[in-house]
């Protein structure tokens, strides 16, 4: 029995990360294409899917056994100790599945604990997910929501804020936000089901503001997320719309995160991006895709912990 959902990484929301499990083993991408395996020895806890909190590891402990990169299958030398064939056994299982399986695949971190608007405690900024409702307690209390920085995601100052020396627009919006969650900030856990009517903020963050200068601030940062925002499920049509449009500037970015893209709004806009991307990839000013240094990466914690870092 293989189990296979998307769980968005968190906090700060950088993306999605593709999950195929069974009891004993599991794959995950964070491109839709190319794909980890890792297995469970016997003496690993029971099936329970991920956690990831900033600084903590996972709650179950796998090796790395092999990987699959542009449909080449690589096994990893393994531990003497484990039993060759039973890896070779789950590898098998998991890349049979993932040779027929369409991508992303449904959204399975319903659990999320939202900072509050200090004003009438409605749901103000997304702070973490998970995927049972037993992981909640494991989370640290945070009250705080925390914009992806500008080391990993540029915002271009405008002339007049480069004289006046302002800070990064990501770090402004931080304290818009945390401005608005009011002097004695906190949050709340909710388990979503995504109906249209539910009333929490579709981009993760509010964007209602009381100032226009606030309200640009807002979407300007939304708007330079637009290629990972656009891997949300949920989406409205005019959310994802004008995420497209916005898009339209990261042509790079869409074109390496399309395959995760759950729906597409415009497919002719869409379409439109793509050629311009292969196009700036094939031509004489060739450079690498921009959200290639801000993809999640797996660092060791010891021999065989892992925390996922952005």
């Amino acid at each position: 029995m293989i189990r296979a959902y998307s769980q968005r990484l968190l906090p700060p929301y950088s993306g999605v990360v593709q999950i195929a499990e069974t009891e004993r083993a599991r794959a995950q991408s964070f491109d839709g294409i190319n794909w980890e395996f890792h297995y469970l020895p016997e003496t690993g806890a029971s099936s329970g899917g991920y956690r990831r909190a900033q600084g903590y590891a996972l709650d179950r402990s796998f090796y790395r056994i092999a990987s699959l990169q542009n449909e080449n299958l690589k096994p990893f030398i393994l531990p003497a100790f484990l039993d060759p064939d039973e890896i070779a056994g789950c590898i098998d299982e998991l890349s049979e599945y993932l040779a027929s399986a369409s991508v992303p695949f449904p959204i399975a971190d319903i659990f999320e604990y939202w900072l509050l608007d200090g004003h009438d405690d409605s749901p103000l900024a997304l702070v973490y997910s998970c995927c049972e409702e037993a992981q909640k307690a494991s989370y640290p209390s945070r009250s705080e929501w925390t914009a992806l920085p500008h080391s990993k995601m540029k915002i271009e100052n405008t002339a007049g804020e480069q004289a006046r020396n302002e800070a990064p627009v990501n770090q402004r919006l931080q304290y818009l936000i945390a401005r608005r969650a009011g002097n004695k900030p906190h949050g709340a856990w909710f388990e979503r089901t995504y109906a249209a009517d539910e009333g929490f903020p579709g981009l993760l963050v509010r964007e209602d503001w009381q100032h226009q200068a606030d309200q640009d601030l807002c979407q300007r940062y939304l708007q330079r997320k637009a290629p990972r925002l656009l891997m949300l499920q949920g989406l409205s049509p005019d959310e994802r719309e004008r995420m497209e449009i916005a898009a339209k500037k990261h042509a790079l970015e869409v074109d390496d995160y399309y395959p995760l893209y759950p729906e597409v709004f415009d497919q002719r806009l869409m379409s439109a991006i793509r050629v311009e991307a292969r196009l700036r990839r094939s031509g004489p000013q060739q450079r690498q895709p921009a959200q290639k240094d801000s993809k999640p990466t797996v660092k060791p914690m010891s021999k065989d912990m892992r925390i996922f870092e952005t």
